[in-house]
């Protein structure tokens, strides 16, 4: 018999922990910047990632203060708790930097994310398309006779897997976001 070649780690698909219990858990975490609204302060904080080999796995950027020129920037990353207190550190460093918040860290946050599907099919594959975008509550927002572009808000892992359940279905093409992320309460 053969013996099974299964790789180390667990994804969402696995129903296994294979990870190694003497090893640092890697975490994702949401952070929030506050910073100067001018130009070179997204290639700086980009650069801080980039430079240590730090992966951004979302990130969405938007002015929260006209009058006081405050843009609002939100990542989310991967690492293990000191590098991710490393990260933080170094934004915090940074002169444009005015805050930087770990909403992972500091207590119960919303997380917001819109995505657009492009979902082409006919016949059955056609209703079924529209009845998982029903479920998921995603608006349809463009439609011929051969496709739909469905809107969906709602967190990163709903996102995932309404397309998850639309790539049999014809799921050509996705956009999407980034997060949006605040802390809840005051």
């Amino acid at each position: 018999m053969a013996p099974l070649n299964i790789k180390q780690g667990s994804t969402r698909h696995s129903a296994y922990d294979l990870r190694d219990p003497h090893g640092e858990v890697i975490e994702q975490h949401t952070l929030a910047l506050v910073v100067d609204n001018e130009s070179g302060v997204l290639a700086r904080v980009i650069g801080l990632f980039s430079g240590r080999g730090y992966n951004i796995e979302s990130l969405t950027v938007a002015e929260v203060d006209h009058t006081g020129h405050r843009s609002r920037i939100t990542i989310v990353t991967r690492g293990t708790p000191g590098v991710i207190d490393q990260i933080k550190a170094q934004l915090a460093r940074l002169v444009p930097v005015h805050e930087v918040h770990d909403l992972t860290v500091e207590g119960p946050s919303v997380q917001r994310e819109l995505a657009l599907f492009k979902v082409s099919g006919k016949g059955e594959s056609r209703i079924e398309a529209l009845r998982l975008a029903e479920i998921f509550r995603a608006k349809v927002v463009d439609s011929t006779l051969e496709s739909f572009v469905f809107e969906i808000t709602g967190t990163p892992e709903k996102i995932d897997a309404l397309a998850d359940l639309m790539r049999p279905l014809g799921l050509r093409e996705m956009a999407r976001t980034g997060v949006a992320a605040l802390s809840r309460g005051v």
